[in-house]
């Protein structure tokens, strides 16, 4: 059993720390990628493609799951929720206000909360959701409006973010076995880890 836990932790830990070196030269407000197939599909490319959005919706699916189907479903709706409102204010707005360190910051306290695997209330996680996606929302909407591009791409956003949430907070809600949950522990672990290293870049200026 000892040796499949270590053989799950390195795995996990050489993916986490490829997405770590992914992130350092990036900006938090990236601009979509552009696929050729509309909007809609540049927002969920974008999302797929952009670790500094899909490192943070695993993490915040991974510590929703932990905390039970309630938590997985308010985290759900209030994550997809608040990331669309803060995406149309953002983009609004018309530029980033928000430093590249805040979103260093989100990246430690989901993925620390995660490694910590402490029991939160439904109504916590929800409200981590909210402010998370309400700040990484932010940023996308920014960098759209700063791009030009179409707001529909919020649109594929939001929408690959729902099944991604759906599907990986469910799957950690099923989980049984300790030695799963402690995988989904590291994870938490290299998302924090990730967090710190981004923060440290972000001041070498």
């Amino acid at each position: 059993m000892m040796p499949r836990k270590a053989a799950i932790a390195r795995a996990l830990g050489v993916s986490l720390a490829a997405s770590a070196f992914a992130l350092l030269p990036s900006r938090a407000e990236a601009h979509l990628v552009t696929t050729g197939l509309g909007p809609v599909y540049d927002g969920i490319s974008h999302v797929l493609m952009s670790p500094d959005d899909l490192v943070p919706i695993v993490a915040m699916a991974l510590l929703a799951g932990l905390n039970g189907p309630a938590a997985g479903r308010r985290a759900l709706f209030a994550f997809t929720g608040a990331w669309l409102a803060g995406g149309i204010a953002g983009y609004l707005s018309g530029h980033a206000v928000i430093p590249g360190s805040t979103t260093a910051l989100s990246f430690l306290l989901i993925g620390g909360l995660t490694a910590a695997d402490r029991r939160l209330s439904p109504s916590t996680v929800a409200a981590l959701a909210v402010g998370i996606g309400l700040l990484h929302g932010w940023l996308n909407g920014a960098g759209i409006a700063e791009a030009q591009n179409d707001p529909l791409g919020l649109a594929g956003i939001v929408s690959v973010l729902f099944v991604l949430v759906a599907i990986a907070s469910a799957f950690v809600v099923s989980l049984r076995a300790d030695w799963m949950r402690i995988a989904v522990r590291v994870a938490g672990s290299w998302v924090a880890a990730i967090g710190l290293l981004m923060f440290g870049w972000s001041l070498r200026g």
